[in-house]
C-alpha cells in the first residue's frame, strides 16, 4: 500500500476552526445596575424613615454609607476591569498582533503573564499546555486577590452595624439606671415625678434608635455589597472557564500544527505534504513487518513470564528464611528467659 503525494498544484488544506471569543461580563454589570436602581427605589419610597434612622446617629451611620459606597464602586470596576481583559483576548483573536498591540486596547492587567508569553509571536494566542496551565493559575490567584477587598468590606459592614448596636444598648443601659437612681418620689408632687421619668426616657430612647438604625444600615450595606459581590464571582467564573477552554483549544490547534515542518516560502504548502505522505509510507511499511514483530514480541514475553515466575520463587525462598530466622529467635528468647529464672532461683535459694 502506497500514499502518493500531491501535486504542486493541490489546493492547501482547510484551516481548523476557531475558538469561540470570550463572552462578555457586562450582562452581570446590568444585573448589578438593576439591583442597585431597584435598592434605590426603595430606599426613596422610604425616605422619610430612612432619614430619621440616619439622624439618630449620623456619624456612624455616615461611615457605614461611605464604606458600602467605595464597596459599590470597587464591584463596578472589577466588572470594568474583566470585560477589558475580554476585549483583549477577543482582539488577539480576531485581528492577531495588530489589533492586541496597535494601540486599540489597553494592556491587560489580569492576563499581562499571557501578554509576556506573546512577546515576538504573531496571530493567535498559541501557547503550550504547560504554559497554559502556569498562566491559569496565576489568573485565579489574581481573581482571588481582585476579590479579598469586597470580601473584607462586606465584613466591616457587618461589624460596624454591630458596633452601633452595642453602642446604643451601652447608652440605654447607662441612661435608664441613672433615670432611676434619680427618681426620689418623696421630693415633690406625681406630676413632678412623671416629668423627671419623661426626660430621664429620652436618652434611653435615643440609645435604642442609634443601635436599630446602625444595624439597619449595616445589615442592608452588607446585603447590597454581598449581592454585587455574588455577580462579580459569577462573572470572574465564567471568564476563567471559558479561558480555559479557549488555551486548552489552542493548545491542541498548535500541537497539530507542529507536526508539520514551518516552510511558508513553498507554494500552496506542497511540500509539507510531501512529508506527511513519506512519513505515512514509511508507517505503512513498518505495520507490513508486524508478523515478524508479533513473533519476537511473543518470545519476549515468554521470556518475562519465566523471569517473573524465577522471582516469585526467590521471594518464596526469602520468605521461608525470614520465617526460620524468625522461629530460631523465638526458640533463643525462651531459652534465655528459662536461663534467667534459672539464675533468679539459685540467688534466692
Amino acid at each position: 500500500m502506497q500514499v502518493h503525494s500531491p501535486s504542486p498544484e493541490a489546493p492547501p488544506p482547510a484551516a481548523p476552526a476557531h475558538a469561540e471569543p470570550l463572552s462578555s461580563p457586562l450582562v452581570y454589570l446590568g444585573v448589578m445596575l438593576v439591583f442597585l436602581a431597584l435598592a434605590g427605589f426603595v430606599a426613596l419610597i422610604l425616605g422619610r424613615q430612612v432619614q430619621q434612622a440616619f439622624t439618630t446617629n449620623p456619624g456612624l451611620n455616615g461611615l457605614i454609607l461611605a464604606v458600602l459606597a467605595i464597596g459599590i464602586f470597587l464591584a463596578l470596576g472589577q466588572i470594568l476591569k474583566l470585560a477589558r481583559e475580554v476585549r483583549w483576548v477577543n482582539g488577539l483573536l480576531r485581528e492577531g498582533d495588530a489589533a492586541a498591540r496597535g494601540g486599540r486596547t489597553r494592556h491587560p492587567v489580569l492576563l499581562a503573564p499571557m501578554e509576556a508569553m506573546m512577546q515576538g509571536r504573531r496571530g493567535r494566542p498559541r501557547l503550550p499546555l504547560a504554559s497554559g496551565r502556569t498562566l491559569l493559575d496565576s489568573v485565579a490567584t489574581r481573581l482571588d486577590e481582585a476579590r479579598d477587598t469586597a470580601r473584607y468590606l462586606v465584613g466591616l459592614l457587618v461589624f460596624l452595624g454591630l458596633l452601633g448596636t452595642f453602642w446604643g444598648l451601652l447608652t440605654t443601659i447607662g441612661s435608664i439606671s441613672a433615670t432611676i437612681q434619680s427618681l426620689d418620689p418623696a421630693a415633690g408632687d406625681a406630676a413632678t415625678v412623671l416629668d423627671s421619668v419623661k426626660n430621664g426616657l429620652s436618652a434611653p430612647l435615643s440609645g435604642m434608635g442609634t443601635a436599630f438604625s446602625s444595624s439597619l444600615f449595616g445589615l442592608s450595606g452588607s446585603l447590597v455589597l454581598g449581592f454585587l459581590d455574588l455577580q462579580v464571582g459569577r462573572a470572574q467564573g465564567r471568564f476563567y472557564t471559558e479561558l480555559e477552554d479557549l488555551l486548552s483549544f489552542e493548545a491542541e490547534t498548535s500541537t497539530s500544527l507542529a507536526l508539520l515542518p514551518n516552510m511558508p516560502n513553498l507554494p500552496n504548502g506542497a511540500e509539507e505534504f510531501r512529508v506527511l505522505a513519506d512519513r505515512i509510507n514509511r508507517l505503512v511499511l513498518e505495520q507490513s513487518n508486524a508478523p515478524r514483530t508479533s513473533a519476537a514480541m511473543a518470545s519476549l514475553a515468554e521470556s518475562i513470564q519465566g523471569l517473573v515466575q524465577h522471582m516469585r520463587g526467590e521471594q518464596q525462598m526469602l520468605r521461608d528464611f525470614v520465617e526460620a530466622q524468625a522461629d530460631e529467635q523465638r526458640e533463643m528468647r525462651r531459652a534465655l528467659d528459662r536461663l534467667n529464672h534459672s539464675l533468679s532461683d539459685i540467688e534466692r535459694n
